[in-house]
């Protein structure tokens, strides 16, 4: 009988898996850290093609709501692998990461461009490997644009979010981080700036250079400072 229900949890843990892409964090966790993955392109409200890699929103906000309620899970890593996506899907995913009562480190891996940014500062501690990079851009939009005073003052606004997000939680200025974001000749037929390892840190986006290791070790010692009371960065 016991075993009929171990291998009822694993099945119910793999179909989670391949539907959400998301582990089971309520059946009996073996560890108390656990894992968030953001690659491709972030999906909000617009329903991409079945052929873009995504991570769809709707499935990272119930996740993160489970961890912060779970007593079992002492802290959170957030993995980054994305090209960016949603405006607002990913400044949502970045507020409630940032607002959460556990500790939380990320590591950027390959890629955490445009809305990936927020994402990746979002947490308390921050890495990048070498070899990842990030791009620095304004706020596009696709689709039809209404050429209206208005559309370019509702443009305004969504980077000032963005922008305002980003500073307040990393060590950049505002006025460093805007000229990052409207420098000329770092990108072809763009503007922007692409920030590769050790830039991210050197510009105060990013804490440190490092991979899995450094992170997991840094998220236990923030976990530990949260047992004992001393939680403050």
């Amino acid at each position: 009988m016991e075993k009929i229900q171990e291998n009822d949890q694993e099945n119910l843990s793999l179909k989670t898996i391949k539907d959400m892409g998301q582990n089971n964090i309520a059946l009996n966790p073996k560890s108390d850290i656990h894992s968030l993955i953001i690659i491709g392109q972030i999906e909000g409200h617009i329903v991409l093609p079945p052929k873009n890699k995504t991570t769809k929103y709707e499935h990272i906000i119930p996740q993160l709501i489970a961890i912060e309620e779970n007593p079992d899970i002492k802290g959170l890593i957030v993995i980054l692998n994305t090209v960016g996506g949603d405006i607002e899907a990913g400044l949502a995913i970045a507020e409630m990461i940032n607002s959460m009562n556990k500790p939380a480190v990320s590591i950027v891996l390959g890629g955490g461009h445009s809305i990936g940014v927020p994402v990746a500062v979002a947490t308390d501690y921050s890495f990048i490997v070498e070899s990842a990079s990030m791009t620095i851009h304004p706020i596009r939009l696709t689709g039809m644009v209404i050429g209206v005073p208005q559309t370019y003052e509702y443009l305004d606004k969504m980077q000032d979010r963005v922008v305002g997000f980003v500073t307040k939680n990393s060590n950049i200025s505002e006025e460093d981080f805007r000229s990052l974001m409207f420098k000329t000749g770092n990108l072809v037929m763009d503007v922007g700036t692409v920030l590769i390892g050790q830039d991210a840190v050197d510009n105060g986006i990013i804490n440190e250079v490092g991979g899995l290791f450094p992170a997991i070790k840094k998220l236990r010692d923030l976990i530990n400072k949260n047992e004992k009371g001393v939680y403050n960065y």
